[in-house]
């Protein structure tokens, strides 16, 4: 799907312009973009999280001369999906969290 798509299918659903739905998305994508350059992390809860991540300076080759090279640290935008995303992508149920350890029930006597 392209931004124009999502344009589109934004509009539609919500019954706005598409002109209003882009100047909607452009504004969402600007905001993300702009925490990111101050190094903020952006959290959608259940669709995901968009963050900053270090790279370390390592070895590299030059692939049209074979040469190696130092390729310098660095910073990378990364996106982790988030629960609901990852159940909707998969088809399976998401994972509850882990319920607190519950004593065993006591058995009842039985009567004879």
């Amino acid at each position: 799907m392209q931004k124009t798509e999502l344009i589109a299918q934004v509009a539609k659903e919500t019954g706005a312009t598409q002109a209003e739905t882009a100047k909607i998305v452009n504004a969402t994508i600007d905001a993300v973009v702009g925490a990111l350059k101050a190094g903020s992390k952006v959290t959608l809860t259940g669709f995901g999280t968009f963050e900053v991540r270090k790279t370390a300076a390592r070895p590299g080759t030059n692939p049209s001369t074979g040469a190696k090279i130092q390729i310098p640290a660095g910073k990378r935008a990364a996106f982790s999906a988030g629960a609901v995303l990852k159940s909707a992508v998969s088809g399976k149920k998401a994972a509850k969290k882990a319920a607190a350890k519950k004593a065993p029930a006591k058995k009842a006597a039985k009567k004879k």
